[in-house]
């Protein structure tokens, strides 16, 4: 008998990574009878997602039931599979959440998942989480939530320490962490192979390997990497002299983490090409829709997100290993702490997600990174309990932050900004 499933999409209305998904779930025949149920909050841009879901499932033939509805609290009922990607007022906040640290003084990086930034993006944001997390529990208490939203190790620790629903993380960095090696030893990236463990956004590659000889590459790469243009990646280039280790998945991710982050540059996120190319992707979907355009071919293509391959994993019980998951630590990576999120390999099968451990990190690498484990810590408690008192301190003890005067003003000035969204997470 062919197992079959209801997944939940959450956030489905977003042009960008609704087509991501869209793109892996129809170029498959692995979920076919299953039933797809889109949500969004825009009915509009929910329409043309269900109009685009059905057009690609019908070419494809992925054999999906697609639905779309405002309703997640009813959505929600008898899922197997919820994937999230909301945000709330994604870039006006993200914006702020860059730009009022710097009028303080805070010299950083991005705003996102490390930083001030990421305080107030886990403050409004794990309320909302966890209004899906608690329907969740009653109406598909066995179903795998499966996030791609940020702050993920946030969202992450969140859900380990306060509920029981099954969870995993998704993220892609460590395949931009793979690209960026194989620049560097000049080899397809195909040909290169990598395994990671620590942190979203802060993995330390603790192996790359040639995937036709086995050979350890990283002799290779710290010889090459001395050649290589002064430019690309000059952060993380600077940490794999210092720590030996290549961190991460790009010097803006991995400087929000530092205090010398900012040192990579301090441009912040490209939002004015962000809402362009957002722009440019509506209209190519609408001339689609309307028959003026082609299904371009890269549509019915694989994304390289891994969302679809784990759901698949687990409905039919393959058994199969996903590259990268952020899941709570529990002893996965012995030397960071047990009530930690991490990113490490995983196994999916019918049983949900295994972690794999990779074995300690090294002890340099993990005190530093356990620095942002305790900070992610704080930030969390300040988050479920809507704690201004613990948000200052979670301000306080992050690196990034170095004046007590420039965290009260950022704090008093965001959380206003941000007291409509924050609310103790129950």
């Amino acid at each position: 008998m062919t197992a079959v499933t209801k997944i939940v999409f959450l956030g489905a209305s977003s042009a960008s990574f609704g087509l991501s998904v869209f793109r892996d779930l129809f170029s498959t025949h692995d979920l076919a009878g299953s039933t797809l149920v889109l949500v969004g909050r825009d009915t509009t841009r929910l329409a043309r997602a269900e109009r685009l879901a059905r057009l690609l499932n019908d070419l494809s033939g992925a054999g999906l039931a697609i639905e779309a509805t405002t309703d997640w609290r009813a959505a929600l009922e008898g899922a197997g599979f919820v994937i999230h990607s909301t945000a709330i007022d994604r870039n006006r906040l993200w914006k702020l959440d860059f730009e009022v640290p710097r009028k303080y003084g805070i010299r950083h990086t991005l705003g996102e998942n490390g930083g001030p930034g990421a305080l107030f993006f886990t403050l409004r944001t794990l309320p909302v989480v966890f209004d899906f997390v608690r329907e969740m529990e009653q109406r598909c208490p066995h179903a795998l939530f499966i996030n791609f939203s940020n702050p993920e190790s946030r969202i992450i620790l969140a859900l380990g320490l306060h509920s029981k629903l099954a969870h995993i993380g998704l993220c892609h960095g460590i395949f931009i962490a793979r690209s960026q090696v194989a620049a560097i030893l000049g080899l397809p990236e195909g040909r290169v192979e990598v395994a990671g463990a620590g942190l979203n956004h802060f993995q330390c590659l603790l192996q790359i390997r040639d995937r036709e000889t086995g050979v350890d590459l990283y002799p290779l790469l710290r010889e090459r990497e001395r050649g290589h243009d002064p430019k690309v990646a000059p952060l993380t280039r600077t940490l794999l002299r210092d720590f030996g280790c290549w961190l991460g998945c790009g010097d803006g991710h991995v400087g929000e983490y530092l205090a010398y982050g900012w040192e990579a540059g301090e441009r912040g996120y490209d939002f004015a090409w962000d809402e362009a190319e957002r722009s440019k992707l509506i209209g190519q979907i609408d001339d689609v829709l309307s028959g003026r355009a082609d299904v371009p071919d890269w549509w019915r293509m694989p994304s390289g997100e891994r969302a679809v391959t784990v759901i698949a994993s687990v409905l039919h019980d393959r058994r199969q290993v996903i590259e990268s998951g952020v899941v709570l630590n529990r002893g996965v990576v012995s030397n960071l702490a047990a009530d930690a999120a991490v990113e490490v390999p995983v196994v999916a099968d019918r049983g949900g997600i295994h972690p794999v451990s990779l074995g300690p990190l090294p002890d340099p690498v993990a005190k530093l990174m356990s620095v942002q484990v305790q900070v992610q810590q704080l930030a969390v408690q300040a988050a479920m309990t809507a704690s201004k008192e613990l948000a200052l301190q979670a301000l306080l003890i992050d690196p990034v932050v170095n004046s007590g005067s420039a965290a009260r003003k950022i704090l008093d000035e965001l959380w206003e900004i941000n007291r409509p969204y924050i609310r103790p997470c129950t």
